[in-house]
């Protein structure tokens, strides 16, 4: 998993996120009440949180509910005891993060139904420390694109190659290119997550006078209520969107979408999961040696590890990323503190470098 999800909310501190009305059919029909409440809540707080947020909820409440009825013990109200258990069993193959979230919603389920957090408790609290003496807090980072990279990825698609690729059938190959060189190039500059980037439009597009352009980006994991953030492009990156709007002749609507290989464009916008398959596309041509495969957040890794190597300060970067704390643009940058704090400097010193 990488590191650009935050690390859960403690319970005290989040808002039970809206649960669709249909997963009622999910809970054992003990008690009509607690149903009720439940689909209440999930009609009042309607719109209130973000889909991705909603369908999470929605599976983790099904995988918690089918363990229940496997171990013959109760969902609703669980017992500090039975959550315990639930987060022993799923830390054995899930990862911390992932079993945090599912502590966080079955607290959220027992809010919207009324009845009293048992993740509250201490048991629990104890098997989650359980859980990450076992496992460590130390999550996996995204696999980073650093500038280098994004040049070499940028250059990979030569006219040889897309005129190869259309004598084999690929009709819409050179319009792939344009739209996957306009992707990554956007990603770059604007340190955006995934689901942010294909959530741009056309019309949000302003161009400066020297060639550069800004980006509305309305909406954002930091920012559900979409009060919106301006985000930078540099020319030569305005230069690969023109390119792609101009191939795909497109105007308004979606400003990143899903091609055939016959060059179809279609009309609504890319999935979110398609960026980490196109940044993986782009990085096997462009025979980069990574350790790990590209993720969609990579570019956002590595244009944050760019900025620290520039000297920017770590106000600057987190503006730069639309983080609200600095816990996550300074893990992105340890390595490089790293390589530039005192033990460095003594062996620079030491004459060892």
């Amino acid at each position: 998993m990488d590191l650009d999800r935050a690390d859960p909310t403690p319970d005290s501190a989040r808002e039970a996120p809206a649960l669709p009305v249909p997963l009622a059919a999910a809970l054992p029909p003990t008690d009509e009440i607690l149903i009720e409440r439940v689909e209440a809540h999930a009609r009042a707080a309607y719109g209130a949180f973000a889909d991705n947020t909603v369908r999470a909820f929605a599976a983790d409440s099904r995988i918690f509910a089918a363990w229940c009825r496997e171990t013959s013990r109760t969902m609703l109200p669980a017992t500090p005891e039975t959550i315990a258990a639930f987060i022993d069993a799923q830390a054995e193959t899930k990862s911390r993060a992932t079993v945090e979230r599912y502590r966080s919603s079955i607290a959220a389920l027992h809010r919207a139904a009324g009845l009293p957090n048992p993740c509250a408790d201490e048991i629990v609290r104890l098997a989650v420390k359980r859980m990450n003496r076992a496992k460590g807090r130390r999550q996996k980072q995204a696999e980073p694109l650093n500038r280098p990279s994004i040049d070499r990825m940028l250059t990979v698609m030569t006219p040889e190659r897309l005129h190869r690729r259309v004598s084999e059938g690929e009709h819409g190959a050179p319009l792939i290119a344009l739209r996957n060189a306009a992707l990554i190039a956007v990603a770059y500059d604007t340190l955006l997550r995934r689901s942010e980037l294909v959530s741009l439009e056309i019309g949000d597009l302003e161009r400066g006078a020297d060639g550069s352009g800004t980006v509305l980006v309305r909406r954002s994991k930091a920012d559900q209520e979409g009060e919106g953030a301006i985000k930078y492009l540099a020319p030569d990156t305005m230069a690969h969107l023109d390119a792609w709007l101009a191939a795909a002749k497109l105007e308004n609507g979606p400003l990143f979408r899903p091609l055939t290989k016959g060059g179809k464009v279609g009309a609504s916008a890319l999935g979110d999961r398609d960026v980490a398959r196109v940044f993986r596309t782009l990085a096997a041509a462009a025979g980069l040696k990574l350790s790990r495969l590209p993720s969609g957040h990579s570019t956002r890794v590595g244009a944050t590890q760019d900025m620290f190597a520039a000297g920017f300060e770590l106000l600057e970067v987190m503006q730069a990323g639309s983080w609200k704390t600095p816990a996550m643009p300074a893990r992105y940058g340890e390595r490089l503190r790293a390589q530039r704090g005192a033990a460095r400097k003594l062996a620079t010193i030491q004459n060892r470098t």
